[in-house]
């Protein structure tokens, strides 16, 4: 009986313990953290538009509407803006790629923290304002191109460095955040179908128009 009892003893502990190993909840796994889509500060965009407004009335540019690039923003998100100075808001908005510098020509190694350079062959999209003039034949996107003016001593090699303002097959449409646009040599790149309803937009105003690209 002695034995018996000690036997059933250890069976009942035995139950007991896979019970409240199987009874103990289970720790759900860790939700991975999602990055945060980021997005263009509007009370600081409406500070460069008022800006940008009376630099263009300075310099006899339009004051239809300017191009604002904030590079401070993800290059996967819409970060080039079309501001209307007549309803003092913007209007249109895309994609727009960088230059790559060092890393791999086409991909998207710098999509949230790009270098900027007034040096040729530096292979970097260089910060300020320049005038678009000039419109001509592009071997890229759908064949068109502005030449783009620098006015700041942050981008007045422009011209010497051949960088323009062109489409680009690559290019999306659509915003592909997180990842990022394709980067090329320093030219602000938009796709296709953005360049198609810009183009006309320059075209009409007849006056050369402002792109600012800062960060």
């Amino acid at each position: 009986m002695k034995i018996f009892a000690v036997l059933l003893a250890i069976h009942l502990i035995g139950s007991c313990s896979n019970e409240s190993k199987e009874s103990r909840p289970v720790a759900a796994n860790p939700v991975a953290k999602t990055e945060k889509r980021p997005e263009a500060d509007p009370s600081e965009m409406k500070a460069k538009a008022d800006e940008a407004l009376k630099f263009c009335v300075s310099k006899k540019l339009s004051t239809d509407f300017c191009i604002l690039i904030d590079m401070n923003l993800h290059s996967g998100v819409k970060r080039f803006f079309v501001w209307d100075f007549k309803t003092d808001s913007v209007v249109k908005k895309y994609l727009v790629g960088h230059g790559c510098g060092l890393n791999s020509w086409s991909l998207d190694g710098s999509k949230d923290n790009p270098k900027f350079s007034n040096e040729d062959g530096s292979h970097l999209s260089a910060l300020g304002k320049y005038k678009l003039q000039e419109r001509g034949h592009s071997d890229w996107g759908i064949n068109i191109k502005y030449l783009m003016h620098g006015l700041e001593e942050t981008n007045s090699n422009a011209l010497k460095r051949y960088i323009v303002f062109h489409s680009w097959d690559q290019m999306s449409d659509e915003e592909v955040f997180p990842k990022g646009s394709p980067e090329g040599w320093g030219c602000p790149t938009v796709s296709n179908n953005a360049m198609k309803e810009i183009d006309p937009m320059i075209q009409k105003t007849g006056k050369p128009i402002l792109m600012w690209i800062y960060n």
